[in-house]
């Protein structure tokens, strides 16, 4: 760096004697990297556990990854979603070391020294696959980057964030998320993940790199006051602080006289607005065999308001947890209002009679218990058979009896046929008032699943397919598919001679 960088309305104040000083100190200056004043040093100098940063194109995401790697920490991972695409930072890191030397291609490693003269070692990574991630289980970094978060799946990130930790007490460890908007509704996890910048309709919106701390209870996110370590269930727990520090093409003086600029506002929308602004509510496109369309679910959950009073329950759906990182939750159908979902984690239900338990407490009016029978659901199933209460094993594998509205196609399975009902009922053309709580998890969920016809039968996506494309189960959407089952109380049912469900007996006709 050079006096001749400096703001020359800054300069204009100095005199020659302390021009030529300043000059003098610059030259004698080795640091490798500076960060831009404004977001760049914001983010840089965060103290923050995770930092988001970005938001809109050519705010110097790339620049800030690279220069935090060679100023301030050891040992350094930096991922892509695709192994070609970390061209561009490498090359990066070549201009700012001057050359390739500690470069090892074969192994994606270099190892070379920081301008204190500290060995440090960056690490590049991908994985554009479900699993790529356990490539690179068990190895610590102080540093995790994660460019263009918003094109990878959530569950991999947190993956790696496992390893986010080091052995010297005085190097501080942190994640860095760079990210423009999402263009696609899979990559939306990025707005829940930093909701109290990026969501407009956060309760308690945060400042541009204000930290806030999260936990993770029962495979859940919630913010609390501090950092402070807590107990739950046993376990001593230590949330993690994190911000978000937005940036654009006009922090960046290095790209403003370039005509970037001009390129970026020559884009059509809404990448314009996405990649100009960093607008995060500018249009998505949705895939155009998505079974909900996003707007549809934004819409439902809009309507969504707690009653002071409850209309009686008219149906109970419950997906169980089959273990690892999957949650039973349980969703609660009042007319068309539903309540917000009952999540527990699979290590606290891990039998039928908790689960059981679980279903029973939450039941009101001795509305119907609709669950997934399959696996793990078969043992909950029979307890609750056991308990007399009105429950209906779905199993979602087997062949649909029913049409669309239109009267006109099949389904492959009773899988598909309760996708497509929830589709049906959110469909604003039906104007059935549905409203579904504003949870972020659920909204994923229902706009995760697409969809293909097979001359006239419709097949939804299987939950394995689901699993390889977003990185988890679609748990939260499946028990409210289930909650919109509408089967007669048992009173009901007994009074018309308790009629066989599947031949006489049509679970969505009234909806």
């Amino acid at each position: 760096m050079t006096v001749d960088e400096f703001d020359p309305e800054i300069l204009q104040y100095l005199t020659p004697e302390e021009l030529a000083e300043l000059d003098a100190l610059l030259a004698a200056d080795k640091t490798i990297w500076r960060p831009l004043p404004g977001p760049q040093s914001m983010a840089y100098y965060s103290e923050a556990d995770i930092i988001g940063y970005g938001g809109a194109a050519g705010g110097g995401k790339t620049d800030l990854a690279c220069g935090k790697s060679l100023t301030k920490h050891r040992k350094i991972g930096i991922f892509r979603l695709n192994g070609t695409e970390l061209t561009g930072v490498i090359d990066r890191f070549t201009d700012l070391i001057g050359s390739r030397n500690g470069y090892n291609g074969q192994n994606n490693i270099w190892r070379t020294k920081r301008g204190d003269g500290v060995d440090i070692q960056i690490e590049f990574g991908s994985f554009p696959n479900l699993g790529d991630e356990k490539k690179y289980q068990g190895r610590p970094h102080d540093l995790l980057v994660f460019d263009e978060a918003a094109n990878m799946r959530e569950i991999q990130v947190r993956f790696l964030m496992g390893w986010l930790r080091t052995t010297d007490i005085n190097q501080q460890c942190q994640a860095l998320l760079t990210f423009n908007p999402p263009t696609t509704a899979e990559g939306r996890w990025i707005i829940a993940y930093f909701a109290p910048w990026l969501d407009k309709k956060h309760p308690n919106p945060a400042e541009p790199g204000e930290l806030r701390w999260f936990a993770t209870v029962d495979g859940k996110d919630l913010e609390v006051q501090s950092g402070e370590e807590f107990q739950h269930n046993g376990e001593t727990i230590k949330p993690m602080s994190r911000t978000f520090i937005p940036s654009r093409i006009s922090d960046n003086p290095y790209l403003m006289g370039t005509g970037y600029m001009a390129t970026l506002q020559a884009m059509p929308e809404p990448l314009r607005s996405q990649m100009l602004n960093g607008d995060f509510s500018a249009g998505m496109e949705d895939d155009p065999w998505q079974v909900i369309p996003t707007e549809w679910v934004e819409m439902a959950q809009a309507r969504w308001v707690k009653p002071l009073k409850l209309a009686p329950m008219d149906s109970m759906g419950v997906d169980v947890a089959r273990g690892g990182k999957d949650q039973t939750i349980i969703a609660r159908r009042h007319g068309m209002w539903f309540d917000e979902p009952l999540a527990y984690a699979g290590s606290a239900t891990p039998d039928g009679p908790t689960v059981a338990g679980l279903v029973i407490s939450a039941l009101r009016d001795r509305a119907p218990i609709h669950i997934d029978v399959i696996g793990v659901g078969s043992s909950p199933y029979d307890f609750l058979n056991e308990s007399n209460q009105q429950v209906l094993g779905v199993n979602v594998a087997e062949a649909a009896l029913g049409l669309d509205k239109s009267g006109r196609l099949r389904f492959k399975n009773q899988r598909s046929e309760l996708w497509w009902r929830m589709r049906e009922a959110l469909d604003p053309a039906n104007n059935t008032g549905i409203a579904l709580p504003p949870d972020p998890r659920l909204f994923s969920d229902l706009c995760a699943p697409t969809w293909k016809l097979v001359g006239q039968t419709i097949s939804v996506a299987s939950r394995e397919e689901i699993y390889d494309r977003i990185g988890r189960s679609p748990d939260y959407a499946s028990a409210y598919c289930l909650a919109l089952m509408d089967t007669p109380k048992r009173s009901i049912a007994m009074e018309y001679g308790r009629r066989n469900q599947k031949e006489d007996y049509d679970p969505y006709a009234k909806l």
